[in-house]
């Protein structure tokens, strides 16, 4: 009776370290995203360039330049003459 017990339970715990060690390596692979495609263009290479063309651009800021040495110089003996 004890020998039957013992051979339960040795199959029982064969069997859960056997499938513990089987799924310890398995590894879900990684998704990989699809690629979008690119819509088909119908106008060509004039029809860009006419796109381009009417596209309003935005305005350019500004920028302040500071005058240099020379440029101040300049300026100030074209005033006192």
């Amino acid at each position: 009776m004890a020998s039957l017990i013992e051979d339960f339970v040795s199959g029982v715990v064969s069997s859960a370290l056997k499938e513990v060690l089987k799924k310890s390596g398995v590894r879900k692979t990684t998704r990989r995203t699809r690629r979008r495609t690119t819509k088909a263009k119908t106008g060509g290479l004039i029809a860009d360039f006419v796109e381009a063309a009417l596209k309003k651009k935005p305005a350019r800021k500004q920028v302040s330049r500071r005058r240099t040495a020379a440029a101040r110089s300049k300026q100030r003996r074209t005033t006192r003459a």
